[in-house]
């Protein structure tokens, strides 16, 4: 039988054979793509090609793409664990051909791969064709129909609608039928009662797609229209534990050597075994698909956070936690035990599992232990709101309650459910969906684009010549209006540009566009699928003249600045805390740097003294730039280069010299580091576990923090009589205030003593109840201690009223002995009523409350209405 390894290299070697190009897998976490937080299908690192943005290197490309689905349409998160075939992170085997062959080729070398080389039953197997629109204009799919009819019977070639057998990139973009293969697992008694033609997209757990040939042969309009492609494309993408599967004879996923290992550890950590029971079972299942989501993202760079695809990342992995929280019985962090196994099976084909091994399993054991405390938390706001729900009668919660419990606080509705049965009661389930509704509703409207079709004035791809230039002649190629939150933008492709895309952490170039009829102001250039976009307000009158790209050469110094500062700061680190630092994520725009890094403690104040030393003394050597473009990666990595996980590098690389200081980079520069002026770093903190984030000003933004820390140490210097020992003066006068404050308190307890007693000397008994009030200028700490003084001595029957004046502001505060509370005064209830007549409010506990207000004259008047209430 064929191990996973063995199957995945089987993969590679068919396709080598036929001419492929063997690349390795992109990054799961995608940096520079806002259209896309996770590569979710092989062909995204494609798309920039796909769209005719950039020109195919290679015509036939293969790999295994790591793959991550948990949003928008391919969103299969709460299936997984549940069934035995959906996972978040999944492998995705694919061939692509970019204007080479088509779908003969591609169905032919599916037949011959699956049945020749994995000698699959083919009996067992079933091709979906597209059926036709006849709406759109579209027939059936024959010809892929007659290239299967080579391989297949008639009865194992099935039409398919167009939800199943029609793909599409988006709204809009490359699109075209596709033939999906399906293969019959079921045992040979089933199949004889029911056909597998019978039970092809039908969510049967062993009638399962594998592969899916995709022919991309149109173009789809924002209008909806379709219209033919210039050059076809080819997409094929295998389901890597699907294949596992079959091949291994499994009913399951969970059952192949891909996720028995890891099953096995969690079974013996929770002291049970998979397949005893369903509930555990299907913990075990989450467990062991989150936990390869989880150290996958982090070695693609992409930290659990609280914003986009953090936040993805964070909630799978609180997901995880909260199955063995409540079936596996896990109250400590567990999860980050089970990355030795994920390593020992799968560090062999991603070998930076092994290199990320410690800051992997810091990240993933703060997280847990955070969301444990967080479950903590949600369990005793639950309790009180059942608490309040059955003094009311009630056995069930409110929807919005439920919803706040879950957004606000991160407490999974299942569990809240799970623990309100366990004391007989239900959650208003409606109200908690219309609740969820109403705020995917309020992200959908902020997060809706409408986006034009592309207007195109002339054929051509983007030349970006900023590395050397910040004017150019340009023109340009073609331009589309996108509108979102009621503002309507404009976007522009030019044929050359000297404007950096952001990217690579760096923020894009500003600038205008000038012809001679007009200026156009470029507000940002942003990458879409590789592709450098100029983003403006309003839209050339006369768009097909001849223009200057002009870029803003001030912000463009101020970025190159900082952009440079990043990287020797990045050295500098290396050299002050050791060769384990590694970048995290960068920030660089006009203002300052941010430069995030892994490191296992606080940076010391010493050593950002030594670090800032460092790359201040390589500002002024007036280091000059060295740069190294389109080189062979390999020489690149000769010159000492570091590849950062979590980058997708071509075979040909840019890379940044500055002396000892040598990096990939894309971004912009000083040509010496001279340019730079000076670094000043002006923070340091924690962003995760084992990750550190530093902030810095360079130029003159160090120049004006160096005039504000002159200003504020002048300043005060003066306050204290322009003292030469400023700090002494300062530790001299904080002694002498702290010595006079404890005198003060000293003086404030005799008081309240001397207060005390005479208190107890007029108090008064009034039907069996001890009455003590006092209305006097007293602070509200002083009034506070007095109060709970007296209830220690006077433990039964006591009702203290007080009417204070505090800083000019009235106060009302009101003490019950334990008895009386438990005879039905509550002092929250009483405060509240009278407070009225000073126009304030209040509450606290039923023995102790208190009340502000604003009318000092109704104090004498609300201490009376307490007792009045009272009964007294």
């Amino acid at each position: 039988m064929l191990t996973a390894n063995e199957i995945r290299n089987s993969f590679k070697s068919f396709f080598e054979s036929k001419g492929h190009q063997i690349v390795p897998s992109a990054p799961m976490v995608i940096k520079d793509d806002p259209t896309l937080m996770f590569t979710n299908a092989g062909m995204n690192q494609f798309k920039d090609i796909i769209l005719g943005n950039h020109p195919a290197k290679y015509k036939r490309v293969a790999d295994s793409q790591k793959c991550l689905r948990v949003s928008g349409k391919h969103n299969d998160l709460e299936e997984v664990g549940h069934d035995t075939y959906h996972h978040t992170m999944f492998e995705m085997l694919g061939n692509w051909s970019f204007g080479d062959y088509f779908k003969k080729e591609a169905i032919d070398w599916a037949w011959e791969y699956l049945v020749e080389v994995l000698k699959i039953d083919p009996k067992n197997l079933y091709a979906t064709v597209f059926e036709g629109s006849p709406e759109e204009g579209l027939e059936r799919d024959n010809e892929a129909a007659a290239f299967w009819e080579q391989h297949l019977p008639k009865d194992h070639i099935l039409n398919g609608n167009k939800h199943d057998n029609f793909w599409e990139m988006g709204d809009t973009g490359p699109c075209g039928p596709c033939s999906e293969i399906h293969i019959d697992s079921r045992p040979e008694e089933e199949k004889a009662k029911v056909p597998g033609s019978q039970l092809v997209n039908k969510d049967h757990p062993q009638v399962i797609e594998i592969w899916n040939l995709v022919f991309m042969q149109f173009n789809r309009k924002a209008d909806g229209s379709l219209e033919g492609l210039p050059a076809k494309v080819i997409d094929t993408g295998m389901g890597f534990e699907r294949l596992v599967r079959t091949l291994q004879g499994k009913t399951s996923n969970y059952d192949t050597d891909v996720f028995q290992p890891i099953l096995k550890a969690i079974a013996d950590m929770a002291g049970t075994a998979y397949g005893k029971d369903n509930q555990q079972d299907i913990a075990m299942r989450v467990i062991a698909d989150h936990i390869r989501t989880i150290a996958f993202s982090i070695t693609d760079g992409q930290l659990p956070s609280n914003a986009k695809a953090g936040y993805v990342i964070r909630r799978i992995l609180r997901r995880a936690v909260r199955y063995g929280y409540t079936f596996l019985g896990q109250r400590q962090a567990f999860m980050y035990k089970l990355l030795p196994v994920l390593i020992e099976n799968m560090g062999e084909a991603y070998p930076e599992l092994e290199a990320q091994r410690e800051l992997i399993s810091k990240v993933i054991k703060e997280e847990e232990d955070s969301f444990l405390r967080t479950l903590e938390t949600g369990i005793r706001l639950l309790d009180k709101t059942m608490a309040d729900a059955k003094a009311t009668g009630k056995t069930e919660i409110s929807g919005k309650d439920a919803f706040t419990l879950y957004d606000t606080f991160g407490f999974p509705l299942d569990l809240t459910e799970l623990i309100l049965r366990e004391n007989g009661m239900t959650a208003d389930i409606k109200e908690f969906d219309a609740e969820m509704q109403q705020q995917k509703q309020r992200a959908r409207n902020a997060a809706a684009i409408e986006t034009g079709d592309w207007i195109t004035l002339k054929e051509g791809t983007t030349e970006f010549v900023g590395y050397d230039y910040t004017e150019y002649e340009t023109s340009i190629l073609r331009y589309r209006q996108v509108k979102q939150k009621n503002q309507t933008l404009y976007q522009i492709v030019l044929d050359c540009t000297p404007f950096y895309a952001e990217s690579g952490g760096q923020v894009g170039d500003t600038g205008v566009l000038v012809s001679e009829f007009e200026t156009i102001e470029v507000i940002d250039t942003k990458k879409e699928n590789n592709l450098p976009i100029h983003i403006t307000k309003k839209l050339p009158a006369h768009p097909e003249a001849p223009m200057m790209a002009c870029v803003d050469t001030d912000k463009r110094a101020a970025c190159a600045a900082n952009h440079s500062a990043t990287h020797l700061l990045d050295s500098a680190l290396r050299e002050v805390l050791g060769e384990h630092v590694e970048q995290k994520g960068s920030l660089v725009t006009p203002d300052s740097l941010r430069f995030d890094f892994s490191h296992f403690q606080k940076v010391t104040d010493e050593e950002i003294r030594q670090v800032e030393h460092l790359v201040n003394a390589k500002i002024r050597a007036n280091i000059p730039l060295k740069e190294y473009r389109n080189i062979p990666i390999e020489d690149a990595k000769e010159l000492g280069a570091i590849a950062l996980f979590g980058e997708k590098y071509g075979d040909h690389v840019r890379v940044i010299q500055f002396g000892s200081s040598v990096e990939f980079c894309g971004g912009t520069h000083v040509a010496a580091t001279g340019n730079i002026g000076m670094i000043k770093i002006v923070s340091e903190s924690s962003v995760a576990a084992g990750v550190r984030r530093i902030e810095a000003y360079t130029g003159a933004r160090v120049e004006e923090l160096m005039d504000t820390i002159e200003d504020t140490i002048r300043d005060l210097k003066a306050l204290f009589n322009n003292a030469p020992d400023l700090a002494g003066t300062i530790r001299k006068y904080i002694e002498e205030n702290a010595g006079l404050k404890k005198q003060m308190e000293d003086f404030m307890r005799e008081k309240e003593a001397q207060i005390k007693e005479r208190l107890l000397k007029n108090m008064q008994e009034i039907h069996g109840i001890k009455v003590i009030k006092i209305c006097a200028p007293i602070p509200a700490e002083s009034i506070k201690n007095i109060a709970f003084q007296l209830r220690g001595e006077i433990t039964e029957n006591l009702c203290f009223v007080a009417g204070t004046i505090n800083e000019g502001k009235p106060m009302l505060t009101v003490m019950l002995s334990d008895n009386l509370v438990a005879g039905g005064l509550k002092a929250g209830n009483l405060v509240k009523e009278a407070a009225k007549l000073i126009q304030g409010g209040g509450g606290g506990q039923p023995h102790f409350a208190t009340a502000g207000g604003k009318n000092v004259d109704g104090l004498n008047a609300a201490i009376e209405k307490v007792l009045e209430l009272a009964g007294i």
